[in-house]
């Protein structure tokens, strides 16, 4: 984090060097998908970012960690941020301040980082550069803020039992999300776990929305009419608390066939894909009342077989 933010350039593949193994599993948003190494981090993703984004700073405003399944996570949310000065995946620059999210999840052995998961909102940065080619989001699109209560990066000590109750409170929440396929959207309770003026922050293509009707409107009916046999991850993701916020990661996080009548646009093929969801959530008096998702809809795209950075190039072609 420190090196993204205060220090320069030439210091951040050291920086990797000594965080990472030399193996570290990396898992990243479409188009960088799995690579190996600090050195294959740094040249594939980092560097080409930086020479975009010359005055690149890293901003974290959630900053937690947790074990789960025998597993240490420390989980980080924010924004990169900087002047867009040069194309950057052929993203056309904007020579102005742009922002891009991000939830990122590192797990941890003998103080070193051994797996990373990664999802980048570059759709953002396609928004802003006025370049994104697909259908326009139903919520709204800003830049999405870090917690109300201006707490994210949890600091030590732990408190195990606030901890486990923020667990607790979403794992039972998330529970209830799988009554769908019996009763509907009511039978998900939704009531009953969050907070009635809850923020849910999707990912641009998506966007934001408040409360269990906008949520329900912006996304969740959208979403389960167009995949309705949607499954988790299987037990293969973690959920883990500290303090008041819960995080998750999986790598997919979920399993599902787009059918009904299609989704953001895209027509329904009745093909079975997967999906990358990295989440964060804040409880407050036992109901949760912030969200923030990033699914790699670039990735969602792709294996639906549409290629995005295509269609954008081809949109933006007399600009460049």
């Amino acid at each position: 984090m420190d090196a993204l933010y205060n220090s320069t350039e030439s210091k951040l593949p050291d920086v990797l060097s000594q965080v990472l193994t030399d193996d570290c599993d990396i898992h990243f948003t479409h188009p960088f998908e799995d690579l190996t190494g600090p050195q294959a981090l740094y040249q594939t993703v980092y560097a080409p970012l930086i020479a975009a984004i010359p005055r690149l700073e890293r901003r974290d405003y959630i900053f937690m960690a947790g074990e789960v399944n025998n597993k240490v996570w420390v989980g980080c949310a924010g924004f990169y941020t900087g002047v867009f000065e040069k194309k950057w995946l052929d993203i056309p620059p904007t020579r102005h301040v742009v922002q891009m999210r991000f939830h990122e999840f590192y797990r941890v052995e003998d103080d070193k980082v051994v797996e990373i998961q990664a999802l980048w909102d570059i759709p953002a940065l396609m928004m802003q550069a006025q370049a994104w080619p697909m259908s326009p989001p139903i919520g709204v699109e800003w830049l999405v803020p870090g917690p109300a209560t201006l707490d994210g990066r949890v600091p030590a000590p732990r408190d195990n039992g606030r901890s486990d109750a923020s667990t607790r409170l979403v794992s039972d929440m998330l529970l209830g999300l799988t009554n769908f396929a019996s009763g509907g959207v009511e039978a998900m309770q939704l009531d009953r776990y969050w907070h009635p003026s809850f923020y849910w922050y999707g990912p641009a293509g998506i966007g934001t929305s408040c409360g269990v009707d906008g949520f329900r409107h912006c996304h969740q009916i959208p979403f389960l009419n167009a995949m309705p046999d949607r499954v988790g991850s299987g037990g293969t993701g973690d959920l883990f608390g500290d303090g008041d916020y819960v995080g998750f990661t999986a790598w997919p996080g979920m399993y599902m066939t787009l059918s009904g009548d299609g989704w953001m646009g895209i027509a329904p093929s009745d093909k079975k894909i997967t999906m990358r969801s990295l989440d964060f959530w804040r409880c407050e008096n036992g109901l949760i009342r912030e969200n923030w998702v990033l699914v790699d809809l670039l990735d969602v795209y792709n294996q639906l077989g549409v290629d995005v950075f295509r269609r954008m190039r081809e949109i933006t072609l007399h600009r460049r």
